[in-house]
């Protein structure tokens, strides 16, 4: 395991940062492959929610921000797997979001 030590981030900063990770992955997914049907406030506003459901459901595997964060340290291997879960969690939910949208129009 690698730690950083002298950190000042929280976890509630962790948090914040994932959700934050989310929300730019998904705009600039969208914007990669052109899908743009949601637009900039929708796009976001997936990728809020993607990043949080996806944390929340597969949180118990260790890569919370309260597993991250360990006597005010960083660990940076969960930290780095929670950053690329939400990232998946944004982007799929954006999947599914498009798909439901083409399916019902």
């Amino acid at each position: 395991m690698i730690w950083i030590t002298d950190t000042n981030m929280t976890e509630t900063s962790i948090s914040l940062l994932s959700i934050l990770v989310g929300i730019i992955s998904v705009n600039l997914y969208a914007y990669i492959s052109n899908k743009k049907q949601f637009g900039f406030t929708g796009n976001t506003i997936i990728g809020v929610f993607g990043s949080i459901l996806l944390m929340k459901t597969f949180g118990r595997l260790g890569f919370t921000p309260t597993d991250v964060m360990m006597n005010h340290q960083i660990n940076i291997f969960p930290f780095i797997i929670n950053l690329m879960v939400s990232t998946l969690g944004g982007i799929l939910l954006f999947l599914l979001a498009t798909y439901l949208y083409k399916k019902t129009s």
